[in-house]
């Protein structure tokens, strides 16, 4: 049989060409959708690095010089004394489980800032997020290390003048940050030399990238004169109406000198927020890949059924012959599924090429990889095989239902 296959596809070669093209284009199509969810599905999954369950940010504002309560002319020490004594109020309140003060450093913030840190012939490239905060920092947002390290173990290294960092800050390198812990890290200049405490396990930027090349460490008092981002930690049990709780205190309990605490927001909020564009942006990819999908379905499934119901005589001929339905229906998908083997390799080879020239999603440091290719160029084979079932199946069974003599009369 398969030498009868082979010879009738070599003797319709002309309409066969035209078919393999279309499916090699398919494939290739198919492809790029593939690998456009098997990114995003991928970054989705991964682990965050920071948990923002029960967190809460806190705004705290000046108020101004016409209120009663306004304190002119402050020093540095008074401002630095204010923000220490609404930390510390945080810090013991009894709903608070871990309160922390930082500079552009909360997990989903839009505002960042940046370091290059070096270590001899090893050295970040691009942009490296730099987060100043305080040391229960890392119990907000439990934080973990990558050799096991809790966050209370974090925290005790940032108030040991320790810096962390995420594990991959020389990934370009292959190097891993674990290899450097306890080792002097230069960080924007020579004269700012850090010790490395530990590792983190991520921290991602946010839920839609895997971008986390950051770096902590512990804000000095020089520092915290800048720091507004106060964020806490609620106890589990206690994490019912956080927001109205607080703002009911603001005048008395969050009142201290100048500032005045005038916001209460939850990370819940905040991550759907900030990232409010980024599902817009997913669901908007989603919805065009499956209208592209369906097309292709549609438009694949109606060559193959076409194509079938234009061998209604061939099919009768068989079937005088003393062929059985499934024969017939094993020759017919032996012919598309024959073309899709042949074509794959081809396929195969545009997709490793669109990956090599970039022409497809970024993910983990680069758009190739061989892995990442060959399961998404498996799974588009697979739809097209499944394509061309559809198409040739349907038409087949409907076309073997018919009589011989009937199907014949016009010859």
């Amino acid at each position: 049989m398969s030498r009868k296959l082979f010879k009738q596809i070599r003797n319709e070669w002309k309409s066969n060409i035209w078919l393999a093209l279309e499916l090699l284009v398919v494939s290739v199509v198919l492809w790029y959708i593939l690998d456009n969810f098997y990114v995003n599905y991928k970054i989705l999954s991964m682990p965050l690095g920071f948990d923002v369950e029960h967190c809460y940010k806190l705004t705290f504002d000046d108020v101004t010089d016409k209120s009663p309560d306004y304190i002119p002319d402050q020093s540095r020490q008074d401002r630095l004394e204010e923000k220490l004594t609404i930390l510390d109020r945080l810090q013991h309140h009894p709903i608070v489980e871990a309160a922390a003060l930082s500079n552009n450093s909360h997990p989903y913030n839009g505002s960042n800032s940046g370091s290059f840190v070096w270590r001899d012939t090893f050295q970040t490239t691009g942009y490296t997020i730099r987060r100043v905060v305080t040391p229960d920092f890392m119990k907000v947002f439990r934080y973990q290390g990558t050799r096991g390290e809790t966050p209370e173990q974090l925290s005790r290294m940032l108030e040991e003048e320790k810096v962390i960092t995420s594990n991959n800050l020389f990934k370009r390198q292959n190097a891993r940050m674990t290899d450097f812990v306890g080792k002097e890290l230069w960080v924007d200049d020579t004269a700012n030399v850090k010790v490395l405490g530990a590792s983190l396990i991520g921290p991602r930027y946010n839920d839609f990238t895997d971008f986390d090349h950051t770096i902590f460490w512990k804000a000095g008092n020089r520092e915290i004169l800048w720091c507004d981002e106060y964020t806490i930690r609620v106890k589990p049990e206690m994490d019912k109406n956080v927001e109205e709780s607080l703002m009911n205190q603001a005048e008395t309990m969050f009142h201290v000198g100048n500032k005045l605490l005038v916001n209460v927001q939850s990370f819940k909020d905040i991550r759907r927020i900030v990232q409010q564009n980024n599902w817009n942006s997913v669901w908007q990819m989603a919805v065009g890949m499956g209208f592209l999908l369906l097309n292709i379905f549609l438009g694949l499934f109606g060559t193959f059924w076409f194509r079938t119901q234009q061998r209604v005589n061939e099919i009768a001929i068989r079937k005088a012959m003393g062929a059985t339905n499934w024969e017939i229906c094993r020759r017919l998908l032996s012919e598309g599924l024959l073309l899709l083997l042949v074509i794959t390799p081809f396929a195969f080879g545009i997709d490793c090429l669109l990956a090599y020239f970039e022409m497809n999603q970024y993910y983990d440091g680069g758009y190739f990889g061989w892995d990442r290719v060959a399961i998404c160029a498996a799974g588009a084979a697979a739809l097209v095989a499944l394509m061309i079932i559809a198409g040739v199946w349907f038409p087949a069974s409907r076309a073997e239902k018919v009589d011989p003599a009937i199907a014949l009369k016009d010859e």
